[in-house]
């Protein structure tokens, strides 16, 4: 058989340190996917930080034929019903790269886009793979849909691999690293060989071992061009991206802790070697012509930095871009408008409450009206874990979850206690739960094992009828709360963080005196808050209460890892109340008044209702302000649930409170809330910038004083962390509602939980990422706007450039335009960064409505 010419040209072998560099930058592409108990918001082009958005679109169609935009009628109805006008295109038109073939004015813009894309072009440096070549040449049953049996049967194997105790009987070869597990599996596997692929085991046992050594070999047989290997390694793991960003998530968090995991080399290898098995079970002309022809395709030099020179990608992100314009000039004019209208404020006027909540978008709408209920409440945003980065351990359990953002490593460990309990009733409370747990295990075990589980349904399936209405009323929960389970009321009760430092197992848990004080000065120089002058100061953490519902936590709280903020909260609130901190920030310029006392709370944005913890624990003479607290509170989730009712499609009535809040425990529903669903900007900026604006749940809030910031290190922690954080969930939903099938997991209704891990979306297939359809379409339009973050920092531009400079990540998200970063000016003026020191203003204009 004669090769291929781009294999002679190039050079197709490859040292060992040339494939493990591919390796490396085809596995860096892909962005970790957090298992379901932590599932937190992920930025599905993480990967490609480093690359300008046009450019990543570019290459990913190329790739991998995966279209990163929304489809171009969802723009032409923009321009048809005016929200894109000719001024945001001909804007769009200007900034479009220079080197790239653009329409020369609007009117021929208008033109190109009217007519229907070229479905069959092809940029150069296409990359094929086996499976996709023998799928363009399928000719009979047993050739079809090969790349779907490949699939399939690699996400079989991972669900039963990466298990997290759903399976009841677990896989034999899980001691064994994944490549070597499934060449263990391969032995016995006749499934491939079923589907025809003949000589299967034969040529996976003939492999290699090392899986490194096992790409390498496969890449110099397939004739990988050199220039290709990178991408075509990247496209293979692509093909199983659900299961790829498991094992990413897995890489991920060995490295924050300073450890090394191959897994997801070790799954390129499986994903690779099943494509070779196909490979070799093939001799005929016809495929190796069609290989040959990929391949010398492949060799081509890619020019994703010029769009691939492709007409139609270049009209689309144009299209993109004034689709984005549009936005921004409205929330350009909504901003600056109403700075002009803010009046002075007393620097010395004590606020009755200063009330921090979480920057999450949901707590703007409730921040707004707890301020139009109460007046004299200042609100404050900060992120929700309230800069206490801790391990959070239940009752009952040796290890707790991560309560900080993902970013970050747990600097504590705080376990859960029952507040006035002696050892003995503490022990006794640790046994009755663990005895709970055992029994209702053995339960499930019966349930559904193979031979009783038939008996079992027969005898007792009529005695759950009760169960299911009330179930399906919602006066019951389906299954119960995991963090409550096996414990009394009375106990649930009085649970709390313990503080006092004591050894548990090996481990050292709680804070130092010396710990608690750098916290509490950190913490609330972090949220511009030196000086504390309420005299009740609530900290509001947040989560969700939604039931049957896979992707549960990913309504919690972000910033807490995909937990809920009571935890936090209340660990801020003891911190923040002891008498020896209150006596070392005095010394550190950190004043709290004397009758200031910290509560800790939790908002549920689902219902909107705001739990307080440890009331009893309050001064006497703050009793009835926490009562008028507390009716405040109410108040505010009432005016909350009448502006969430009309995006969730609840008629205003005499029913709307209930009917809102009765989502929270309806198991047939598919939007409980909206989540984060139409962010589009983040906010850094004290809060009479934009105390009584309406952003409607769109905007990020984070308070921020430059004056109070010494040195600079909250601009830096804010540009570093929050807004990292902020982008990633920007960008989940961005994907999520562009394209669906890829960035997102599909119809929340067909989802199937498969090893406490993930969903795949009906019965087999790909593990899906992030959000499902429903929790960006209202399934008659989509509520989620594809909106990159833009960003507003009311700080000087020169003090943003040193961040910049310092950090290399912000940086390459800034100018690689996957956010868009703001300076806002005391005289309304907006000024945007369009280039390294290049900042300039933004029209004030578009309408304010």
């Amino acid at each position: 058989m004669r090769l291929p010419s781009a294999y002679h040209a190039s050079g197709a072998q490859q040292g060992r340190a040339d494939i493990e560099a591919a390796i490396a930058a085809a596995c860096g592409k892909i962005a970790p996917l957090w298992p379901l108990k932590q599932f937190v918001a992920v930025n599905p082009f993480l990967g490609f930080a480093n690359q300008p958005f046009g450019a990543t679109a570019a290459t990913l169609k190329r790739v991998a034929s995966i279209d990163m935009l929304m489809p171009r009628r969802f723009y032409l109805d923009a321009i048809a019903s005016g929200e894109i006008d000719d001024a945001a295109l001909e804007e769009a038109l200007n900034l479009a790269p220079a080197d790239v073939d653009r329409p020369a004015d609007v009117a021929e813009l208008k033109r190109a886009v009217a007519r229907e894309p070229n479905a069959k072009a092809r940029p150069p440096a296409v990359v094929s793979t086996v499976a996709e070549i023998l799928d363009s040449l399928a000719d009979g049953d047993r050739q079809a849909s090969l790349v779907g049996f490949m699939i399939e049967e690699i996400s079989k194997w991972c669900a039963a691999y990466f298990d997290e105790g759903q399976a009841s009987w677990r896989m034999p070869q899980r001691d064994l690293s994944p490549y070597a597990a499934w060449r263990r599996s391969a032995l016995y596997d006749l499934s491939a060989e079923a589907m025809g692929v003949s000589n299967f085991r034969e040529t996976v046992l003939s492999l290699p071992e090392d899986p490194v050594e096992t790409i390498q070999t496969i890449v110099e047989k397939l004739w990988i061009p050199a220039r290709a290997v990178e991408d075509y390694l990247h496209r293979t793991l692509l093909d199983i991206g659900g299961w790829a960003a498991c094992a990413r998530y897995l890489v991920w968090n060995a490295e924050l802790y300073g450890e090394k995991d191959d897994t997801l080399v070790e799954l390129l290898a499986i994903r690779v070697a099943y494509g070779y098995g196909l490979f070799r079970a093939r001799t005929d002309l016809a495929f190796h012509s069609a290989w040959s022809r990929a391949m010398t395709e492949a060799a081509s030099t890619p020019l994703d930095h010029r769009l691939n020179e492709d007409p139609e990608l270049t009209n689309d992100l144009i299209l993109h871009e004034a689709y984005e314009i549009a936005f921004q000039k409205r929330l350009y004019a909504r901003l600056s408008s109403h700075a002009l209208r803010q009046p002075q404020q007393g620097a010395d006027s004590r606020p009755a409450v200063q009330a921090a909540f979480c920057i999450d978008v949901r707590s703007e709408i409730f921040r707004r009206a707890l301020e139009t209920v109460s007046p004299e409440t200042e609100t404050v945003g900060f992120a929700g874990f309230f800069g206490f980065p801790i391990e959070y351990v239940p009752i009952g359990h040796k290890r707790g979850g991560a309560q900080c953002p993902v970013l970050l490593r747990p600097a504590f460990t705080i376990c859960e206690a029952v507040e006035d309990a002696p050892p003995a009733e503490e022990t006794r409370i640790l046994d009755v739960r663990l005895l709970r747990r055992r029994a209702a295990k053995a339960w499930k075990a019966f349930k559904l094992s193979a031979v009783s589980s038939f008996a079992y349904v027969e005898t007792v399936g009529l005695s759950y009828a009760f169960k299911i209405l009330s179930d399906s009323l919602g006066v019951t929960r389906p299954a119960p709360d995991p963090n409550l389970d096996g414990l009394d009321p009375d106990v649930i009760a009085r649970i709390g963080p313990r503080l006092d430092p004591r050894m548990v197992g090996d481990r050292i848990t709680g804070l130092s005196a010396e710990q608690r004080l750098v916290m509490a000065e950190a913490v609330l120089k972090a949220m511009s808050m030196t000086r504390v002058s309420a005299r009740l100061v609530l900290l509001a953490g947040h989560g969700a209460t939604t039931v049957n519902n896979p992707h549960a936590s990913g309504l919690d709280c972000g910033a807490c890892g995909g937990h809920t903020g009571e935890a936090n909260a209340r660990v801020a609130a003891a911190v923040l109340n002891d008498p020896g901190v209150r006596l070392g920030l005095s010394g550190k310029g950190v004043v709290i008044l004397q009758d200031t006392w910290f509560l800790a709370a939790l908002h549920d944005t689902t219902t909107d209702d705001v739990k307080i913890f440890d009331e009893r624990a309050a001064p006497d003479s703050h009793q009835a302000e926490i009562a008028t607290l507390k009716q405040h509170l109410s108040a505010a989730a009432e005016l909350a649930r009448l502006e969430r009712a009309t995006l969730l499609g609840v008629e205003r009535g005499p029913e709307t409170q209930r009917k809102v809040a009765s989502r929270s425990r309806d198991w047939s529903q598919v939007r409980p809330e909206w989540g984060l669903a139409g962010n589009a900007a983040f906010i850094a900026a004290p809060r009479a910038r934009t105390a009584g604006l309406d952003l409607g749940g769109r905007a990020f809030l984070h308070s921020y004083d430059y004056e109070m910031d010494e040195g600079e290190k909250v601009l830096e922690l804010i540009m570093t962390a929050p807004m990292v954080v902020a982008s990633w969930i920007n960008l989940q939903y961005f994907g999520s509602t562009t394209n669906n099938r890829v960035f997102g997991s599909g119809n929340k209704t067909l989802h199937n939980v498969v090893g406490q891990i993930g969903v795949l979306e009906g019965n087999g297939g790909d593990l899906r990422t992030g959000l499902p359809m429903q929790s960006v379409h209202d399934g008659k339009r989509f509520v989620h706007e594809p909106l990159r973050l833009n960003v507003m920092i009311d700080a000087p531009e020169a003090a943003m450039e040193r961040v910049l400079e310092k950090h290399a990540n912000v940086r390459a998200l800034v100018e690689n335009d996957w956010v868009r970063l703001h300076a806002l000016q005391q005289d309304g003026t907006i000024r945007r960064r369009r280039g390294p020191g290049v900042w300039t203003d933004v029209r004030k204009t578009g309408s304010a409505d």
